[in-house]
């Protein structure tokens, strides 16, 4: 699985700088728990937030969908799709105000990744 972990290990970058802008952002607001209210904060947590909750899952799809036999290319077509995706969603997200198309590319091609990847496994699995 060796295209998978290229990107698992490059989303996992990017979700560390995600993770720093939030966490530095934080300290400097001195908030503890929740937003307390600032709409930054705000931001920058449910960019965080959105990163945790699509990623895993899809580089699990593509992971399963690579060890099933999906040529190469396939895989480092959802391995890209997903890191676009998450680039342009995290861009369009952090600025202020958002960039609404960054956000909708982002979404788009994140979703478009997942649902490769179920497809491929599904297919994969079924032809097994």
């Amino acid at each position: 699985m060796k295209i998978t972990a290229l990107y698992a290990g490059l989303l996992a970058l990017l979700f560390l700088v995600l993770s720093y802008r939030t966490i530095v952002y934080r300290r400097g607001r001195k908030v503890e728990i929740g937003d307390g209210g600032d709409r930054e904060l705000l931001r920058r947590m449910r960019v965080h937030a959105n990163f945790a909750e699509y990623v895993p899952f899809t580089v699990v799809l593509m992971g399963l969908a690579e060890g099933l036999g999906l040529p190469g290319l396939g895989v480092h077509a959802i391995g890209l799709a997903l890191l676009v995706g998450r680039l342009a969603h995290a861009w369009g997200l952090s600025q202020t105000p958002h960039i609404l198309r960054l956000r909708v590319i982002g979404v788009a091609a994140t979703t478009l990744a997942m649902l490769a990847g179920a497809v491929a496994c599904l297919a994969l699995a079924l032809m097994h």
